[in-house]
């Protein structure tokens, strides 16, 4: 997809951080945008920059985790714009930390339904409708580096984050010509996904949210230098202006992976490595390989271009 004027844009956790710098992007390259989200006061906040840029913007607030709303939000959308043509499954919350084994069911199964079922939700809501009108398309599901390097004490999240890099790898085979998936796996952006990381389970259990208390750093930030410098830390938070920009340039270049920061290369060849050590040395067996050809080899994973 390497056209957007006059198509449409339907994003998910649209109203802030990285969802809203995503659809700020595409009202740039000439998109109509649908932006959803649970909290309507942060879709009163963002859509008068749409309207003061000259944008078609449409607001739509709802739970991604309900699948009637989810068809019918985007049956709104289809009456305004017409067919969608870009799906950013956005929507996503930061999780409870510590040992696996002491997270409890609500939190596991809120951590499970808002940040991988309702990314399911959103290809089963607009994905055949864009199979049908032809035009071509594309999804950007956002995962995050915990996906590909998962952390000790931050279970939850990096499960729901690894899963979305799975489906995506798995959509990406499935659409045909035309049509291409992209993983998002964001580092760190200044974004506001501690606040919302509260306000939306809030609001998901029919409570008004109120102002947090400050987290406990996580475990593992216990044995943390004392003398690091953690101003150089931050200045590595990316402006979320860059999101959107990679996320076009993703699409643009039908990346399957988009990544964001090169301090995480040595982690993630290391887990690749440790994969590829764990291989038995054992000569493979020709005739299973061509009879089990779909399951041995994914072509998806030969279109991924080197950065440049």
């Amino acid at each position: 997809m390497v056209r957007f004027k006059g198509k449409t844009a339907f994003i998910t956790g649209g109203a802030s951080g990285l969802g809203l710098a995503i659809a700020k992007r595409a009202a740039k390259e000439g998109m109509n945008v649908a932006l959803a989200d649970l909290r309507q006061s942060a879709l009163d906040e963002a859509l008068p920059w749409f309207e003061e840029n000259g944008a078609r913007a449409l607001g739509l607030c709802f739970s991604v985790t309900d699948r009637d709303a989810f068809e019918k939000a985007v049956d709104e959308t289809e009456a305004k714009f017409g067919n969608i043509h870009l799906l950013c499954n956005n929507a996503g919350i930061g999780c409870a930390h510590g040992p696996l084994w002491e997270m409890s069911y609500k939190d596991t199964d809120m951590a499970i339904d808002v940040n991988l079922k309702s990314v399911l939700n959103g290809i089963s809501a607009v994905v055949p409708r864009m199979l049908r009108h032809g035009e071509g398309g594309h999804i950007v599901s956002t995962s995050s580096k915990n996906g590909l390097l998962p952390p000790p004490s931050l279970g939850l999240y990096n499960i729901t984050k690894g899963a979305v890099i799975s489906l995506t790898e798995t959509l990406a085979g499935e659409l045909p010509d035309g049509y291409g998936a992209s993983v998002f796996c964001p580092g760190p952006f200044k974004t506001d996904l501690g606040r919302t990381s509260f306000e939306v389970p809030a609001l998901l259990s029919g409570l008004t949210p109120t102002a947090p208390p400050p987290p406990p750093p996580p475990p593992m930030f216990d044995d943390v230098d004392p003398d690091l410098d953690f101003e150089a830390m931050r200045n590595r938070e990316l402006h979320p202006d860059e999101a959107g920009k990679l996320v076009f340039r993703g699409i643009r270049r039908n990346d399957l992976y988009i990544i964001t920061h090169s301090e995480y290369y040595e982690g993630v060849k290391a887990r690749c490595d440790a994969m590829l050590r764990a291989f038995p040395k054992t000569a493979p067996n020709d005739a299973f390989k061509r009879a089990m050809s779909f399951m041995v080899f994914n072509p998806v994973f030969t279109r991924q271009r080197e950065y440049m």
